[in-house]
């Protein structure tokens, strides 16, 4: 499903209010109480990191310890997105066509750009079985799969905008909302979009990230 209106402007919202928070920074010297040793951009990623991306430890298919902020996220291009293993609705059709996207993207995937996808459920999705679940896709290398503690990857869930407002839709996994958070960290460009949208269209929303000194418009 998709993510709420609500949700999407949030996010939208989130280059302008950084933009502004390093303008104020720029005037005042400070931000959040952060001393001057800071750039205004270093105190506008830091209050992003704080509010959206939880720096929790995760375990990799490889079973490789990592924080998700610092290893994952911090001076990267990324893609992310939720599944779990034994899921028979919504994830087939995104994973299948995460599958077709890392193709499209081939040329800068584990170079500039890198892929996650989180499981839903780590209490059944062990290292071992999202490693399975990672061949099963053939994924490149780039294409990191992801498990760890239950609250450590509801805090991530939840900071990166995949949430309902009713806790009882979102407390049930079969609703889990099936899109793709996307975004450049470095320059805090953040944006979403659906999972089952057509592999293309996925991928030239990604390379915005990659190239946004490129204008995107597309010929009328």
């Amino acid at each position: 499903m998709d993510i709420s209106r609500r949700k999407l402007l949030g996010w939208a919202a989130m280059a302008p209010a950084a933009a502004a928070a390093t303008a104020v920074a720029g005037i005042t010297g400070k931000a959040d109480g952060m001393g001057l040793g800071a750039t205004a951009t270093d105190r506008a990623r830091q209050r992003i990191q704080r509010m959206h991306f939880p720096n929790v430890p995760l375990y990799t298919h490889e079973g490789k310890r990592v924080m998700f902020y610092d290893d994952l996220v911090k001076n990267k291009i990324v893609t992310m997105n939720f599944f779990f293993a034994k899921c028979d609705e919504v994830c087939p059709m995104v994973m299948a066509n995460l599958s077709r996207v890392q193709e499209r993207v081939a040329a800068d995937l584990n170079k500039r750009l890198f892929m996650y996808s989180l499981t839903l459920k780590p209490e059944e999705d062990t290292v071992d079985a999202i490693r399975q679940f990672r061949e099963m896709h053939q994924a490149r290398p780039g294409w990191t799969f992801l498990t760890g503690k239950p609250e450590d990857l509801e805090k991530v869930r939840k900071g990166i905008g995949f949430s309902y407002p009713n806790p009882v839709v979102d407390k049930d996994k079969t609703q889990h909302i099936g899109n793709i958070r996307y975004g450049n960290e470095p320059l805090m460009l953040w944006a979403a979009c659906p999972g089952m949208a057509h592999a293309d269209f996925i991928a030239d929303s990604v390379s915005w990230m990659l190239h946004p000194e490129q204008s995107h418009i597309q010929p009328s």
